[in-house]
């Protein structure tokens, strides 16, 4: 099992979850994070630091997020390591909450 980041990340990308990653298994890219599948040690202390609840177990994902498990895992492994908290996207609270962001996924 792992951790992983979903639709509800898209815009906001805030980074309080790297800051608490005692493995630094987060990816950065333009507007989202993903977590790495196979650097995840399954510690759970990002889901409650993520102030948009975009992070699940992989076993407790919400429906319809089913696909975050692979697009995590693809972009991981593309995407630049992250170990330190950055400021949120400018208009993140904006975007927060907002359902249907999957298609604004930049890679």
């Amino acid at each position: 099992m792992t951790f992983v980041v979903t639709e509800n990340c898209i815009n906001c990308k805030y980074t309080d979850c790297v800051e608490v990653c005692p493995v630094d298994c987060f990816y950065e890219g333009p507007n989202f994070l993903v977590i790495h599948p196979d650097e995840c040690i399954d510690c759970a202390l990002c889901e409650p630091e993520c102030p948009a609840e975009a992070i699940f177990s992989e076993d407790d994902l919400p429906p319809g997020q089913e696909k975050f498990i692979e697009i995590n895992a693809e972009l991981a492994e593309e995407w630049p390591n992250i170990t330190e908290m950055k400021g949120a996207m400018d208009d993140a609270a904006e975007w927060d909450g907002k359902e249907g962001k999957a298609d604004l996924l930049q890679r």
